[in-house]
């Protein structure tokens, strides 16, 4: 953690996500969640389903055979940050010692601070099916569930996430990823964001989820004009939810090099001027592919505005 800002990297384990710079293969993956903790993340998010505007969704068993290996290896690895010591004699990162339901976990994402020797998991499994998430569970134990449909896409997996006590990110989005850029007809963009997300509590607390953060889904069910619309007024969605800590993906997306008329590769730069004002509007959560940078920009912010300078050391 930087000051009060986390950083979650973004490893994508597909062939077709919207920035060939995040795609690993398999047998890669394990090295560059390494390299990313090392840099600052305080998590990494594994995707193996593409959820670019207008992507093809693979079957369920496509997914699972591009995530399957990487959490086995996972599974017999050492990585940065699972001891105090980060000693090589570290314990592998699954499954979690802390048994089902891994206090600490949800004591670190809600704002408790780093947990003492990082005793969980520091994964995130970006998918919305429930299957998906069981079958991870058995493998590594809790982890962190990023659902880019808060539940809408699967009926079962706010109940799945619920019964095995994992924290999750809700992200707002309308339709599916073929459907949703022609979803974008609101009222009041920022609006609907917040009804989304309160409408959402209901339904964690039914599901028995005590820990999730919002995403107001940047580039999901959105014109360009609407997703700057949403930057501008970030700070309305945090208000409407002091409880929680709301987390930006605007990492190269199309906000960026579409509003510049430049290429995902081209967008770093832009990329961090986005960042630094989402977390001046009160974001807490980074998802970002490049965590060097994302650190250097929250520590930054943590030296301009809050009273942790130390972090820009």
């Amino acid at each position: 953690m930087v000051g009060n800002i986390h950083i979650l990297g973004i490893v994508n384990l597909t062939p077709d996500s919207f920035y060939a710079g995040s795609r690993v293969k398999a047998d890669e993956a394990v090295s560059r969640i390494r390299q990313m903790l090392s840099d600052g993340a305080d998590a990494v998010d594994l995707g193996a389903c593409s959820t670019r505007p207008g992507s093809v969704q693979p079957s369920l068993e496509e997914e699972w055979a591009r995530l399957e290996p990487v959490l086995k290896e996972m599974a017999g690895h050492s990585l940065p940050g699972d001891s105090v010591a980060d000693a090589p004699s570290a314990p592998p990162i699954a499954p979690c010692p802390s048994g089902p339901g891994c206090g600490p976990l949800p004591l670190y994402l809600s704002g408790g601070g780093q947990a003492p020797g990082r005793e969980c998991p520091v994964i995130s499994i970006d998918t919305y099916r429930s299957e998906i998430v069981r079958r991870a569970y058995d493998l590594i134990g809790p982890f962190i569930v990023n659902d880019i449909s808060g539940g809408q896409l699967d009926p079962d997996m706010l109940s799945t996430v619920g019964r095995l006590g994992l924290p999750y990110i809700a992200m707002h989005m309308r339709g599916t990823p073929e459907t949703m850029q022609s979803l974008t007809d609101y009222d009041d963009v920022v609006a609907s964001v917040i009804d989304y997300f309160n409408e959402f509590a209901r339904k964690a607390e039914d599901a028995g989820i005590e820990t999730w953060l919002p995403d107001p889904g940047f580039g999901f069910s959105k014109t360009l004009d609407q997703n700057y619309e949403l930057l501008h007024r970030l700070g309305e969605v945090v208000r409407a939810f002091p409880d929680r800590e709301v987390l930006v993906g605007v990492s190269r997306k199309s906000m960026v090099y579409k509003a510049l008329g430049i290429t995902p590769e081209e967008a770093m730069p832009a990329t961090q001027i986005i960042q630094f004002q989402a977390m001046e509007k009160g974001a807490r959560w980074l998802r970002v592919h490049d965590v060097k940078e994302a650190v250097t920009t929250a520590r930054l912010y943590s030296t301009m505005y809050t009273s942790s300078p130390g972090a820009a050391k």
